[in-house]
């Protein structure tokens, strides 16, 4: 396969390292490089240097450990399933912690190159520190292992436990990486889309209490810092809901006129949350939309169908964040009540793959609540002046015209109707579970009134190392 010049480069530091240093070797390269190709060229030229028997991968979830074992095939021209006869496998960090002693000999008895996608999800300096899957790694494989390869987007963890098998500056606390890619300069090599982040707003609030008390809040922060007031009654909110689908959908649109297969993911909080924004996009948008949950059967499946369709709209809780490979999706609405900066990276990293089609934008849209606000601006410090255009306000009854959007195929029908069928919870918006979830929503939020016009802030340059 051919090789960008950033995973050539790595691949040869990681070789040299490995020759000269550690046996360790971290890097740091940002959500949609590549990395996954870089690791499998690391592997493929020990290999031929002879230097390893076996190789080993760990991934956070069984999409990207199959994803793995497909490109490693691949690249290494056997099999790659762990059985006998294959010359590595892909597995989970779940998986970890129920191999037995058996397995753990294979690093004692043969010489092993270990590989940790998103390494940050391992944590611990030592086993009283550690996590389960970072415990497994400082007993089983730290020192067992000829030679291993982290790889990581986003070079921290929301707690601030150290990540394991990774060195630290003693006097900044930092990690160090022994190879650094960041997103300017993937934006730069036509690796990474430019991403534009949108911070949603609104100019008036209103809260009416049980005693019919009212209060009025000119922004989501000062809405938020009311303690009676949620973060998820703001994303739930259906007509802030509408408001922000409204935006993603007319940016696809707009998208589409070039690249009729661009589609747009929304990150939802709940499966219930998921099937309201399912019914918005369906009944008010006429948006085809695909739903993959964790509670499905088969998720993988709905989601290698959606790849390849015309669908506009995939609506996730919780299994398109992370190494996951949709290159058509250009569009995201972040509605998820998690708000860590390394989910808010992880996410945005699914919007920035770059495919072969004329239009390379990339829009995440979100709303200015104070963390994501924070981590939007912390980047933001990193622009050249003028990087930063406040867009005009928006009225809130503002209608979108979605009919150039809408393609008809054959084929697109026939992958949306197949998707359907993969779904354990209601697809159909007319069913009623639909009604019943519309009703215990709409319940919470009577209290939350929007009236005021909504303004976005759009950050659309950046510089992050990240």
């Amino acid at each position: 396969m051919k090789l960008r010049q950033w995973q050539s480069d790595c691949s040869d530091i990681a070789i040299q390292h490995f020759k000269t240093q550690s046996k360790h070797f971290l890097c740091l390269a940002t959500p949609g490089a590549g990395k996954t190709v870089m690791a499998a060229e690391v592997a493929a030229r020990l290999i031929k240097l002879n230097e390893i028997d076996i190789v080993l991968c760990f991934s956070p979830s069984k999409e990207v450990s199959t994803s793995i074992k497909l490109t490693f095939s691949r690249r290494l021209k056997a099999r790659f399933d762990g059985v006998i006869g294959a010359i590595g496998g892909s597995y989970t960090y779940h998986s970890i912690s129920f191999f037995d002693e058996e397995f753990w000999g294979l690093l004692k008895l043969n010489r092993v190159f270990v590989i940790f996608d998103e390494i940050h999800h391992c944590s611990g300096s030592s086993i009283e520190n550690a996590n389960a899957w970072g415990e497994e790694i400082i007993e089983n494989i730290q020192h067992q292992a000829k030679y291993t390869l982290a790889l990581t987007g986003t070079p921290w963890r929301s707690d601030k436990l150290p990540i394991v098998l990774s060195k630290y500056c003693d006097n900044t606390n930092t990690i160090k990486c022994d190879y650094v890619y960041g997103l300017q300069q993937a934006v730069n090599d036509n690796v990474c889309r430019k991403p534009n982040l949108v911070l949603i707003d609104n100019e008036k609030l209103l809260i009416t209490d049980e005693e019919k008390q009212t209060k009025e809040f000119s922004s989501f922060k000062d809405l938020l810092a009311e303690p009676s007031v949620s973060y998820q009654s703001i994303i739930t909110n259906p007509e802030i809901m509408r408001h922000i689908l409204m935006l993603g959908c007319q940016k696809l649109q707009e998208i589409r006129q070039q690249n009729p297969s661009a589609a747009a993911l929304a990150v939802a909080s709940s499966v219930c949350h998921a099937i309201e924004i399912i019914k918005i996009l369906k009944t008010e948008f006429k948006q085809q939309a695909v739903l993959v949950t964790y509670k499905q059967n088969k998720p993988q499946n709905i989601i290698d169908k959606f790849r390849t369709s015309q669908s506009q709209w995939i609506v996730s809780v919780g299994m398109v964040s992370e190494g996951t490979d949709i290159p058509r999706l250009q569009v995201c609405c972040h509605l998820s009540r998690v708000k860590t900066e390394l989910y808010y990276r992880q996410v945005l990293g699914r919007i920035l793959r770059v495919n072969n089609e004329i239009n390379q934008e990339a829009w995440l849209y979100t709303f200015a609540e104070p963390s994501l606000s924070e981590y939007s601006h912390r980047i933001e410090k990193e622009i050249p002046a003028g990087g930063v255009v406040i867009k005009e306000e928006y009225p809130q009854d503002a209608a979108v015209d979605l009919s150039l959007s809408l393609v008809e195929s054959t084929k697109s029908n026939q992958d949306n109707d197949d998707g359907r069928k993969e779904l354990s919870v209601g697809d159909n918006p007319n069913a009623p579970e639909f009604d019943y979830v519309l009703q215990s929503i709409n319940k919470r939020l009577l209290n939350l009134d929007v009236v005021g016009c909504y303004r976005e802030q759009v950050i659309s340059t950046f510089n992050s190392p990240f």
